[in-house]
């Protein structure tokens, strides 16, 4: 398909749109990780740039993102606030490991994985990540200064900020009530007006001016400012740049690089998808995941931050018009020049106007509506979401996830693990049906329905089925038992086990067992495990179609040798006589 003209003007002017929010997104989501604004910018630059030249969606931008700047902070906090510099080279080590995790991820083609990891645990991080942004700039919104050290749970030096940090700067209050009165303002100007959405980028420009108007963000004769600043952005591209390298540090940055690159493939495929499925598109996933790493491993080596991509840029990428991944190009290259062009600009930026986008960038993050959903949901839903939130706040961001994925693994196993079974009997009227507590207790056939998983997990309750099942047996010398095994999936060696001891048993106790209602993944079980070399396999029955039922074969053999005449319909039973009876199935 050929690049037009007309395609490439609708990517330049997304892309143009995609930049302006990125510009203030980016210094925001770099104050968040607790490094210099400039590495945020650099993110934007090229992690965008190398995810949309590698990636397989159209529309995904990449680049910093909130949660991820989050863990970032996270993973930084061992560090003192003093240690700037150390912090930096970890930050950038930290990009480099993340990338190389997620391009192991591509090159094992783990992708589709990362969709068993429950919408809960992503819903209730997002709860927990949000909470933590907003409450992490506590101290810029009240102009105080950040106390305590690395060591110290970010909770504690919140605290020890409130305590410690000094008095309170109306100014810098006043600065940041005022941004986020202005962005939420101008949002719904945007919503109501149908316009560009530029209320963050017009927000930091205004507020900006308007301090430097009253000289509060000036410095005076002794170079100290009335509130704080972003500081010097230099006016120059990402260098390449090779980070310091401490073990120690690799040590101490695993779990958080682990979670990165998790998280960053989690929300890059939620987004990618959520924007294919209204556009068609048909995505690699093991592509996607191969972009993300060598967009993290380049970054590591140009000072960039860890990203992914992010559901705001995407989304405005897409409502934009852009057509394909050229888009993300466009988007990079345009806050390159902005770099270029306006970056000693910066300089005036106050802490607090980013503070405040951050306060209203923190509510955004939430998506209430499914939250509420999920909460309503279920208490296993619930309980996913609270512990993966509360984990964020009190714990740390990283271990929210693990602590979240693991959590709902023990919840899952356990269900995934029952394994049901129901009696049926062959009632007088002709009827294959599920035993009622009125009906007596069959003396010549048991016919036991499972369904379930058949792994390792449901090993127990299969023990616990047959060994039921073998009383009654013994009880009642009952000579012919029917499986239907219909409803079973994905059987295991730990369980085709527990099926051969029972059948080896049977057989030396001159029971008849027939297993019907055979799936495919069943069937390769026993021709790989060789049972008919000591297993009749007249007496395996597979399920060959919906006309004609596995089950109504499996009864008509055991009456044909319990010298019963049946001649079996899959129509409803009519009048016969006592040596002929017409059945039909009813479960």
């Amino acid at each position: 398909m050929a690049y037009s003209l007309l395609t490439a003007r609708r990517d330049l002017l997304a892309g143009i749109t995609v930049a302006a929010i990125s510009l203030p997104q980016a210094m925001a989501y770099a104050l968040i990780a607790g490094v210099d604004p400039r590495f945020g910018l650099y993110s934007a630059i090229v992690v965008t740039f190398v995810a949309s030249v590698f990636g397989s969606s159209s529309h995904l931008i990449n680049g910093p993102t909130n949660a991820i700047s989050l863990v970032v902070f996270s993973a930084l906090a061992y560090f003192d606030p003093d240690a700037r510099l150390d912090a930096y080279q970890a930050t950038f080590l930290l990009a480099i490991m993340v990338g190389i995790l997620q391009i192991l991820v591509a090159v094992f083609r783990l992708g589709d994985l990362t969709r068993y990891i429950s919408e809960s645990v992503v819903i209730g991080f997002m709860a927990g990540a949000g909470s933590l942004v907003a409450l992490t700039q506590i101290g810029n919104l009240l102009g105080l200064r950040d106390k305590g050290t690395g060591h110290q749970h970010v909770l504690e030096r919140i605290w020890n900020t409130l305590t410690q940090g000094g008095p309170v700067n109306l100014r810098a209050a006043g600065i940041a009530l005022g941004s986020i009165v202005l962005v939420v303002l101008l949002r719904a100007l945007v919503r109501r007006y149908r316009l560009p959405q530029l209320d963050m980028l017009a927000t930091l420009i205004i507020i900006s001016a308007f301090a430097g108007f009253l000289s509060w963000s000036l410095p005076d004769g002794s170079g100290k400012t009335l509130i704080a600043i972003v500081g010097s952005v230099p006016a120059s591209l990402p260098l390449p740049h090779i980070p310091e390298i401490h073990f120690a540090w690799i040590k101490d940055l695993g779990d958080s690089a682990l979670a990165i690159a998790f998280l960053g493939l989690l929300e890059a495929l939620a987004i990618a998808k959520s924007i294919a499925h209204h556009t068609g598109q048909k995505l690699d996933y093991n592509r996607q995941c191969a972009a993300e790493g060598l967009a993290n491993l380049v970054g590591g080596f140009f000072q960039c931050l860890p990203g992914s991509g992010s559901l705001t840029r995407s989304a405005i990428n897409y409502q934009a018009g852009a057509s394909t991944r050229a888009s993300g190009l466009y988007a990079a290259t345009t806050v390159a020049l902005v770099v270029l062009l306006f970056a000693p600009l910066a300089r005036y930026v106050p802490k607090a106007v980013l503070a405040g986008l951050l306060v209203v960038i923190a509510t955004r993050l939430v998506d209430w509506k499914r939250l509420s959903y999920a909460l309503r949901a279920s208490r296993y839903d619930a309980g996913l979401v609270l512990v993966t939130a509360l984990s964020a706040v009190f714990v740390s961001v990283e271990f929210s996830i693990l602590i979240g994925v693991c959590l709902s693994i023990l919840l899952f196993l356990p269900r995934a693990a029952r394994l049901k079974a129901k009696e049926l009997i062959v009632a007088p009227e002709g009827v294959i049906r599920e035993r009622l507590a009125s009906d007596p207790a069959p003396s010549d056939l048991i016919i036991s329905d499972l369904e379930g998983e058949l792994f390792f997990g449901a090993a127990p309750e299969l023990d616990a089925l047959f060994a039921a099942l073998w009383a009654r047996v013994q009880e009642n010398e009952v000579r012919y038992v029917i499986l239907r095994v219909k409803r079973t999936r994905n059987p295991d060696m730990v369980c085709m086990e527990r099926f051969e001891h029972f059948l080896r048993e049977a057989q030396k106790a001159q029971v008849t067992v027939l297993i019907c209602g055979i799936r495919p993944d069943f069937a390769a079980a026993i021709a790989n495990l060789r049972f008919t070399s000591w297993f009749p396999a007249a007496q395996l029955l597979p399920e060959e179609d919906e006309t004609f039922s596995a089950t109504l074969r499996a009864v008509r053999l055991v009456y044909e040798r319990l010298g019963r005449k049946v001649r079996v319909t899959a129509g409803d039973p009519v009048h016969a006589d006592a040596r002929e009876q017409d059945l039909y199935y009813l479960v």
